[in-house]
């Protein structure tokens, strides 16, 4: 991933070690998953009342992370022509990512069952009110 990256995918709220990790694993460019992510992000922002629903959810530093059924993710990553391998790099990284999140609050479980996904989404101000 090139030095300017990181301002890159500040637009998904991935840790850039996570998408280098979630790269190395799927063998993926980090460019090109850095690219999904911000993509995919873009589309489940306003989505947070539907994944609220679904699952226990933090949220820390302007990111909401969701444990949902493993379904809910299918769905919504099936709305999206990734090749299956960028696919896998991108659950990689939500659900890296989201038990990370839920791992730092004093008051969450990190772990997941075989039948839920993680999701991380940015907060902007408009969806905390």
């Amino acid at each position: 991933m090139s030095d300017d990256s990181s301002s890159e995918t500040r637009e998904a709220p991935i840790d850039d070690a996570v998408v280098h990790r979630a790269a190395d694993e799927t063998g993926v460019d980090a460019d090109d998953l850095a690219d999904a992510l911000v993509e995919f992000n873009a589309a489940l922002l306003g989505q947070h009342s539907t994944f609220e629903r679904e699952g226990d959810y933090v949220t820390v530093d302007d990111v909401r992370a969701y444990r949902v059924p493993r379904s809910s993710w299918e769905e919504v990553i099936a709305d999206f022509s990734f090749d299956d391998d960028v696919a896998e790099a991108v659950h990689r990284a939500h659900a890296e990512q989201a038990r990370l999140t839920f791992a730092s609050t004093a008051d969450a479980d990190g772990g997941f069952a075989n039948d839920e996904a993680g999701v991380v989404i940015g907060v902007d101000t408009a969806e905390q009110f």
